[in-house]
């Protein structure tokens, strides 16, 4: 049928309206969409909180934004620190510490029911390889290592009576911790400071300022990766040298990584080397000379999980990291003076650079 000319004039009509408005829906969406990213430089902050030096590395678009930023995140980790030491008398801990056998359940602050309900999954997984109650124990390495002498044998067993993670009851509706036997003294040593560094990147990330990382002895806290460049550069550094020229590096971001061992905290007694590190199944120091290096999506996370393998050691230890969702680990260790290595399934996939001779 042969089409009229005012058909084809309503037609030729009708596509000018349609296509002037795609041009102007194209129009709009240009105008909506976000706008580009404002140089950021580079600012680094360094200040000492939870008896470390803590570290913010930051990209910002000027210094007045970047330092008020650095300033929130190193109040709220010495915040932190003002809940979770062991050393401060008036901190929350001690002072729950002090209710420890009264038969009262103590109701905590958020931050720290989350660090012992995430502390209690952990050793319970681990079976008593982290385990929180292990300050009395600790107590009597801190002093071994002080005067060079080995805690006594009726000290230690002692200790050991008030460990042990069962001896923590939590009560998830109160948010309360009820400490059951009198003595007890819960040491944080071996998470708190992965938690703060979480605590310490989400303020920035609040702020605005995602490209960013925080560090605190071996604690890292990775958010996105500085500009144009895929990743932050993590240094692997030889177990006897930590400070020394890195073997490799781990490009990431988004992550948290922690690194603990024995190469900078130990003291020599007898001819034998004992680490900082406690097995709280024993009360014994650890003696197999190791470094321990654990990916994982949180600081809390993989702080209590470098205990974890650094206790159960490359089998039994490498098996809880592969169960740990997104969790990777490399272990160096010489416990008879012959270096050993051993990494996990998934960390044969982080993107390494090797540093050339």
């Amino acid at each position: 049928m042969k089409e009229s000319r005012k058909g084809r004039s309503f037609v030729g009509k009708w596509l000018t309206v349609c296509l002037l408005a795609a041009a102007g829906m194209v129009a709009h969406g240009a105008r909506a969409a976000a706008p580009p990213e404002p140089a950021l430089a580079r600012f680094e902050f360094e200040q000492l909180e939870m008896a470390v030096p803590v570290r913010i590395v930051l990209y910002a678009p000027e210094r007045a934004a970047a330092t008020r930023a650095a300033q929130d995140a190193f109040a709220r980790v010495h915040a932190l620190n003002g809940i979770m030491s062991d050393y401060d008398e008036t901190s929350e801990l001690r002072r729950l510490c002090d209710t420890a056998g009264s038969g009262k359940a103590i109701p905590v602050s958020d931050d720290l029911w989350k660090v012992l309900a995430h502390a209690q999954d952990v050793s319970a997984h681990s079976e008593g390889a982290f385990d929180v109650t292990v300050g009395p124990v600790v107590r009597l390495w801190r002093r071994a290592r002080r005067q060079r002498e080995l805690p006594p044998p009726e000290a230690v067993a002692a200790a050991r009576k008030l460990v042990g993670y069962q001896l923590v009851r939590l009560d998830p509706g109160r948010h309360s911790v009820e400490l059951l036997r009198a003595g007890m003294r819960l040491d944080l040593g071996g998470i708190a400071k992965g938690y703060a560094m979480d605590e310490a990147y989400a303020v920035l990330r609040r702020l605005g300022l995602p490209r960013a990382m925080v560090e605190a002895g071996g604690d890292i806290r990775l958010g996105d990766p500085p500009p144009d460049r895929p990743g932050w550069h993590i240094a692997l550094t030889p177990l006897d040298d930590p400070h020394g020229r890195p073997e490799s590096y781990l490009v990431l971001s988004r992550v948290a990584v922690s690194t603990s061992g024995d190469s900078m905290q130990f003291v020599e007694i007898g001819g034998r080397r004992y680490s900082h590190i406690v097995d709280p199944r024993t009360g014994m120091a650890l003696t197999d000379h190791s470094r321990v290096t654990v990916v994982a999506p949180t600081g809390i996370t993989a702080d209590a999980l470098t205990k974890v393998l650094s206790v159960l050691g490359p089998q039994k230890g490498m098996k809880l990291i592969e169960d740990t969702p997104q969790a990777a680990a490399r272990l160096v260790r010489a416990p008879g003076g012959t270096q050993e290595r051993y990494q996990s399934s998934r960390w044969k996939d982080l993107p390494l650079v090797q540093v050339g001779n």
